[in-house]
C-alpha cells in the first residue's frame, strides 16, 4: 500500500477533489460539535466515562450525553460531570448533598456510586463543596 505512489498518479483535479472532500468532512464534524455545544449549553456535550467509580450505573468506556442549562437547579441524586481546579480530566459522579442559601447560592457534594467515601478528597485543597461554576454538564443519556 503505497500512499505516496497513489498521490503521484493522481492528476491535479483529482488531488484537489480529495483535499476538498477531506476538508468538508472535518468542517462538518466541527460544525456538528459546535452546534451540540450551543444546543446543550455544555462545553463538552459528549464525554467518556474513564473510571469504574460509577459502576454499576456507568462502566468504563460508556458515552454520556450532557446538558448544562444554568436555570435548572441541581438536586441530590443527579449525575454531574465536574472539573476541579488543578485537574485536567472531568469527573462523573452523583450529587449526594445540596445546600441552598436564600441568595440563590448552591453548593453540593458528590460521590461515586462505587466509592466508599465522598469526593472531598478529590476537590482542591481546602474546598469542601462544589458550586455551579464547577459543573461541565449533567448526564441526560
Amino acid at each position: 500500500m503505497d500512499l505516496f505512489g497513489d498521490l503521484r498518479r493522481m492528476n491535479k483535479r483529482q488531488l484537489y477533489y480529495q483535499v476538498l472532500n477531506f476538508a468538508m468532512i472535518v468542517s462538518s464534524a466541527l460544525m456538528i460539535w459546535k452546534g451540540l455545544i450551543v444546543i446543550t449549553g455544555s462545553e463538552s456535550p459528549i464525554v467518556v466515562v474513564l473510571s469504574g467509580s460509577m459502576e454499576p450505573a456507568f462502566h468504563r468506556g460508556d458515552l454520556l450525553f450532557l446538558t448544562n442549562f444554568h436555570d435548572d437547579p441541581i438536586r441530590a441524586g443527579e449525575i454531574v460531570v465536574f472539573k476541579v481546579e488543578g485537574r485536567d480530566i472531568p469527573i462523573v459522579h452523583r450529587v449526594i448533598k445540596v445546600h441552598e442559601k436564600g441568595n440563590g447560592n448552591i453548593k453540593f457534594l458528590t460521590k461515586g456510586d462505587n466509592n466508599e467515601v465522598d469526593d472531598r478528597g478529590l476537590y482542591k485543597e481546602g474546598q469542601n463543596w462544589l458550586e455551579k461554576k464547577d459543573v461541565v454538564g449533567r448526564a441526560r443519556g
